[in-house]
């Protein structure tokens, strides 16, 4: 009989939490207890805000069913140690749709890992490859998680870092925000060395160190992290060109599926509308984000996206014989 309470609740949310209906007296052989305990422990759950819905009959059931907020999860060691493979599998590469909150959930996973875990997931992580699309540089996935954790938790991160022209130094930051532009990650901090907000490619940060010490968030400039990151890299790196695009679709169609890094579309008359922006990012592969929208598009300019998008036509095109 299990008597240590939250022990039991504990155990009794693991079991409801297998998609399926349990009868009263089924989970009370399971816990070692009275129905009318198990009773009482699904109204603490409840308090708890566990959405547990309970069944009438000779033997009343109980599942727990979709609610109106998340509550906190019970994993067994084998669905914690693969959400953790997955999740590093993404982190790892800047992919759209793995973003800052998928960083976010696998360091507070990785945070309470047993030891034993943690190994088995870093195990597996080494003896697999992931075969993933686009030229993005990869990270490891602990970069990233230490600089969500920081970003979080408003802590200064240490790091040394690599600049474009290969040199190396060492820097303090307050950490503001890790940001994914779908090829690449970068993290957005105020640089105490520096004195100003600085921008980082995280491939080309070593030895990332969480320092303990706290700070109270400064005030990004004007526009947010997004903004000040394309702004930043407009200087650091270069624009290649400027886009223009027409879309048979209306704005918020468009801006529904558009990565928030290649800007906001503006509305046109009808069901159209046109982004406009710039990028240094090849043409090749903006003509596979535009065409990966799911709406028919023109582009205005430049020459060399034109050319990138009709070769991508024409190899789509051959590929099915056409």
């Amino acid at each position: 009989m299990t008597t240590d309470t939250p022990a039991r609740l504990l155990q009794l949310l693991s079991l409801l939490q297998t998609p399926r209906e349990w009868p009263g007296g089924e989970l009370a052989d399971r816990l070692g207890v009275s129905r009318r305990t198990v009773r009482r422990d699904v109204d603490r759950l409840r308090e708890l805000g566990y959405p547990v819905q309970a069944t009438h009959g000779s033997d009343g059931g109980y599942r727990l069913v979709a609610g109106k907020a998340m509550p906190p999860l019970v994993l067994d060691d084998e669905e914690a140690v693969a959400i953790a493979v997955g999740l590093r599998a993404g982190a790892g590469h800047a992919i759209e749709g793995v973003d800052e909150a998928a960083v976010r959930a696998l360091a507070k996973l990785e945070q309470v890992l047993p030891a034993r875990l943690r190994h088995r997931v870093t195990t597996l992580q080494a003896a697999t490859t992931a075969l993933t699309s686009g030229d993005g540089a990869s990270v490891a996935p602990e970069t990233l998680t230490v600089m969500a954790s920081t970003v979080a938790g408003h802590e200064r991160l240490r790091f040394a870092y690599r600049a474009k022209d290969g040199a190396e130094s060492r820097r303090l930051t307050e950490p503001y925000r890790l940001v994914s532009t779908g090829r690449r990650w970068y993290l957005v901090a105020y640089d105490l060395g520096r004195e100003d907000w600085r921008t980082f490619r995280v491939d080309r940060v070593r030895e990332p160190f969480a320092t303990g010490a706290r700070f109270t968030p400064r005030q990004l400039p004007e526009g947010g992290a997004v903004e000040y990151l394309r702004r930043s890299i407009r200087g650091q790196e270069g624009y290649e060109y400027q886009f223009d695009v027409e879309f048979e679709a209306d704005v918020d169609a468009v801006a529904a599926r558009l990565p928030a890094w290649l800007g906001r579309p503006e509305q046109l008359a009808g069901a159209r509308c046109r982004l406009r922006g710039a990028t240094s990012d090849p043409a090749a592969w903006l003509a596979i984000r535009l065409a990966a929208l799911g709406h028919d598009f023109t582009v205005r300019a430049p020459t060399e996206l034109v050319t990138a998008v009709r070769e991508l036509g024409g190899r789509l095109t051959r590929a099915t014989g056409g």
